[in-house]
């Protein structure tokens, strides 16, 4: 018998209802990628576009804390298969993600206040890096 962590089952059934939330949400035109860049709440996604990249990332509280789980894949025709990256971090209230990518270009996640919040931070240099807004 296999036994899962309260953690992981949490994960798994956070990533079910974003993919879920994705397919009941899917924008009107495929050139218009949905987007939300926060701040939000545990277990809602932050969706956007740095460069040729897409990156979902949500967060559930842990003690006070933000587990945060990101994936990010190339932004490819749909026809192709998406290979993909999975990072998970645990950041304390008031610390920053960097989740670099080529060409300097980077999306900065900050865990909120008492873990009430994530957020992107930096929008300015986002948008200067070709992020979706």
């Amino acid at each position: 018998m296999i036994l899962f962590s309260r953690l992981q089952l949490l994960s798994f059934a956070a990533v079910g209802a974003l993919v879920a939330l994705t397919a009941v949400n899917t924008p009107a035109s495929a050139d218009q990628p949905m987007v939300n860049l926060g701040p939000v709440g545990p277990y809602e996604p932050i969706l956007t576009t740095v460069g040729g990249k897409r990156i979902i990332a949500f967060y559930v509280p842990d003690n006070g804390n933000c587990v945060v789980n990101a994936v990010v894949w190339d932004a490819a025709a749909p026809e192709t298969p998406y290979p993909s990256a999975r990072v998970r971090i645990s950041l304390n209230p008031g610390q920053t993600f960097h989740l670099d990518g080529a060409q300097q270009q980077s999306v900065n996640l900050q865990c909120g206040d008492k873990a009430a919040t994530l957020a992107l931070v930096g929008l300015d240099e986002l948008t200067n890096t070709g992020a979706t807004k």
